[in-house]
């Protein structure tokens, strides 16, 4: 990371944010747009001393006499703001994680723009003085309705046929790097469809297919790893273990149609690889420095490419899967593109876990608590323990039925 970069104001980042995150020509709309400009105002005036009561002085050192800047953020920054909403009074638990959940996805968008080596706001100790417990209840827990399941997995779907039917429909005579960046938009798309058909129908967890960084076994699931005729798919599971996993009939399909547009160099390649531009950069001139290209070659090499991860797709070199963290902020992109409207306290997207209790509510309504722990990979105690919301109900039912009879 360069000592320019390091030196940046803060608010030199916002509007490149907020265009990111905005609606409409330019990025200028959108609820969450606003939202987070006024967050981050918020942040960057705490962070130069003007919040916080008169002892605090911001995040810049005292002998020094400039605006905060990019070197001045670590975790201990992000825990002192966390324990600055949390002792505000005058907000309620939900609304503390709703405004640190703004800068924090500001700190993820910063270290994929190459401002921030890391996620500081997403670690353990910096979010440790967040409230924790707001009294929800298991079945309060985010859990995707079947109009949220609906609403996206078509919004996935629209966009992949757009952008293959694009691509696979463009005259012979277009140049090739304009075929390959229609190649490339599809690519995505239906890498996100899949990812979304995958987490809302198969009820997996989403660190059984993605990578965690924190855990070198979790590498995210390679295609050797899914059987499309069988319909299964090989994960390792919460309890250490590899197991097979189910891939329901709407799954097939998104899963086989992306297959035959990237047409992996190898079984090995990763189901769903990352698309960050920065590190597939890296990926790719190492990979043909070890191959015994020289620079000038390797620069030739890639300027023939419209993106790097087709290059990488030729010749066979391997990148990473998308991280767990990077599949929560697909989703919360989805969500917003697909102007999907969620009441969720803790989240203002559909988060994967969501997908995962979304499955749970249908199969325990549908087939009861046995078939359903099987399903989920869960022993049917903890799965009765998590829908005991529906239980409940059904027993509610049962003793209206009861008093009906009685009455009558």
């Amino acid at each position: 990371m360069s000592d320019r970069t390091l030196s940046t104001p803060l608010d030199d980042s916002f509007e490149r944010y907020l265009q990111d995150k905005g609606k409409g020509r330019g990025g200028d709309g959108g609820n969450y747009r606003r939202n987070a400009a006024r967050e981050l105002r918020r942040f960057v005036e705490w962070a130069a001393g003007d919040r916080g009561g008169d002892s605090w002085t911001g995040i810049v050192p005292d002998d020094v006499d400039r605006e905060p800047t990019f070197e001045d953020l670590d975790e201990r920054v992000f825990r002192e703001y966390a324990r600055h909403l949390a002792g505000d009074r005058g907000l309620k638990q939900n609304t503390v994680q709703t405004y640190y959940r703004y800068i924090s996805a500001w700190c993820g968008w910063c270290v994929n723009e190459g401002y921030l080596e890391a996620h500081y706001a997403q670690r353990a100790s910096a979010m440790a003085p967040l409230p924790e417990d707001d009294g929800r209840k298991p079945g309060d827990q985010q859990a995707w309705t079947s109009e949220q399941r609906h609403a996206l997995t078509r919004y996935v779907d629209e966009q992949a046929r757009d952008t293959i039917e694009t691509y696979t429909t463009l005259p012979e005579d277009v140049p090739p790097l304009e075929r390959q960046r229609a190649r490339y938009v599809a690519l995505k798309a239906a890498r996100d469809r899949a990812l979304v058909f995958v987490l809302a129908y198969t009820a997996v967890r989403v660190g059984e297919v993605l990578r965690d960084p924190n855990d070198p076994r979790r590498r995210g699931v390679r295609w050797e790893e899914i059987s499309l005729e069988d319909g299964s798919m090989d994960v390792y599971r919460k309890k250490q273990q590899w197991d097979a996993a189910s891939l329901p009939d709407p799954v097939i399909s998104p899963l086989r149609s992306y297959r035959q547009l990237m047409d992996p160099p190898s079984e090995r390649w990763p189901v769903f690889p990352t698309f960050d531009q920065r590190t597939l950069a890296t990926l790719v001139q190492d990979g043909l420095a070890d191959r015994g290209f020289q620079p000038d070659a390797i620069d030739e090499r890639r300027a023939a490419y419209a993106r790097d991860f087709l290059l990488a797709l030729d010749e066979d070199i391997r990148p990473s899967s998308i991280t767990t963290d990077g599949a929560r902020s697909i989703l919360q992109r989805l969500s917003e593109a697909a102007e999907i409207d969620i009441d969720d306290s803790k989240h203002d997207y559909l988060a994967p876990h969501g997908g995962r209790r979304g499955m749970g509510e249908v199969l325990v309504r549908a087939f009861g608590y046995t078939v359903a722990a099987r399903y989920l990979d869960n022993s049917e105690e903890m799965v009765r323990e998590h829908y005991s919301h529906i239980e409940a109900g059904e027993l509610g039912d049962v003793a209206t039925e009861a008093l009906s009879e009685i009455e009558n």
